[in-house]
């Protein structure tokens, strides 16, 4: 649970409207009506969180039950955003530079027109192995992730262009984060980033101990085959892997993460009032705003067209806050990183306002779109003016 420190009860201590916020949360309600299975939602100001809410069914440690507030969820690619942070933290202590080549830190990663990927390619998805295997048997065998990293081969030239890659680039981030840090890139991430934050329900790679909170991912009635595709974030047998004890374990850096909507609210409050954070802030405001400016190309566009405004490993809103994710009332300056299934992660630095939202079940990819632009638009329209 997290610490009682960093929670508030009534909404106008941190600027919200309560009659706003009930209208998200009525908003949100009404969607486990319709069919969404369990949701949680926590919103963060001046360094603190409002009390979650926590809504429907799931079932945890083989138990189906009403969602508790510390009940923890799949992040899915919201993973991608506390890794990227972890590379950060690298960054600003000296240890790793975005201009090194990922071959003269890892000196198997060569061949096959590999060796001049720098590391800013890999955090910015411009480095061009998008759809490289990495099965799941290897994701708690590193020296098989190492021999499989070795043999992949390019989709395009690296700075060519841009393209998602779902968990293939977050593989050699946390090899480095290895390499570089010399400790395994859970623990690593959880000493030096999530632990000093406060926020102690965050976890990339899930204690065994923990497996009893953890939100059984679901197919909210749509799909019924198996081996169905599943978009971006990979398979329906891929997504529901999430809930075997060894995929939880293993922490996969680009879509393996668990954690508690206070807890990603705290983690991207961390990061956009730093200053109202304290001792808990774990890194610079001079290396969150290198980190959160924009390092993709125009030429870098996304699956829609739009120029990808990729940060380090985040989502940065731009001109388009609501096509990327963040809602109609989001700054030029938020930042985050959604997850499939509708997980929402963010801080606006000019508001100081974080969101987080998880939920363990699927919808369709449709419905999940609209309802994470309502869910962030109806956040933002929380502050007092």
């Amino acid at each position: 649970m997290l610490d009682q420190r960093f929670i508030v009860e009534d909404p106008a201590a941190i600027g919200l409207d309560a009659d706003r916020l009930q209208r998200l949360y009525d908003f949100i309600e009404a969607d486990v009506r319709d069919g969404l299975l369990g949701a949680q939602l926590a919103l963060g100001r001046h360094g603190q969180v409002l009390a979650p809410r926590s809504w429907g069914r799931v079932v945890a440690g083989g138990v189906e039950q009403s969602p508790a507030d510390d009940t923890l969820f799949c992040l899915f690619s919201a993973t991608k955003g506390v890794v990227g942070v972890a590379m950060w933290a690298l960054i600003e202590d000296g240890l790793l530079r975005l201009d090194e080549r990922v071959s003269e830190i890892i000196p198997e990663f060569v061949g096959h027109g590999k060796d001049a990927i720098t590391v800013e390619q890999v955090l910015t998805f411009t480095c061009g192995f998008p759809a490289a295997p990495m099965h799941p048997r290897l994701w708690e065998d590193r020296e098989g992730r190492v021999a499989r990293m070795a043999g992949w081969w390019l989709n395009w030239e690296p700075g060519s262009r841009y393209e998602y890659h779902p968990t293939t680039a977050h593989w050699v981030l946390v090899e480095i984060i290895m390499r570089k840090a010399g400790v395994d890139f859970r623990e690593y991430i959880r000493q030096r980033i999530t632990l000093p934050m406060g926020a102690s329900d965050l976890f990339v790679g899930l204690p065994d101990e923990e497996h009893h909170r953890a939100a059984d991912v679901a197919y909210a009635g749509y799909v019924d085959a198996p081996d169905a595709a599943g978009g971006p974030g990979g398979s329906v047998e891929t997504r529901l892997g999430s809930n075997t004890p060894s995929q939880r374990r293993a922490g996969s850096p680009g879509s393996g993460g668990w954690a508690t909507a206070a807890s990603m609210a705290l983690f991207y409050q961390r990061l956009v009032c730093p200053a109202e954070s304290g001792t808990h802030a774990p890194l610079r405001p001079d290396t969150i705003a290198m980190a959160t400016a924009v390092h993709t190309l125009p030429h870098h566009v996304d699956e829609s067209g739009l120029p990808a405004n990729r940060g380090l490993s985040v989502v940065v809103a731009g001109d388009h806050p609501l096509e990327r994710g963040f809602g109609m009332h989001a700054s030029p300056r938020v930042f985050g990183h959604g997850g499939a299934g509708g997980q929402i992660a963010w801080g606006d630095p000019e508001t100081g306002l974080s969101v987080g939202f998880v939920t363990n079940g699927f919808v369709e990819a449709e419905r999940m779109r609209e309802r994470s632009q309502t869910i962030s638009t109806l956040a933002a329209r929380c502050l007092v003016e």
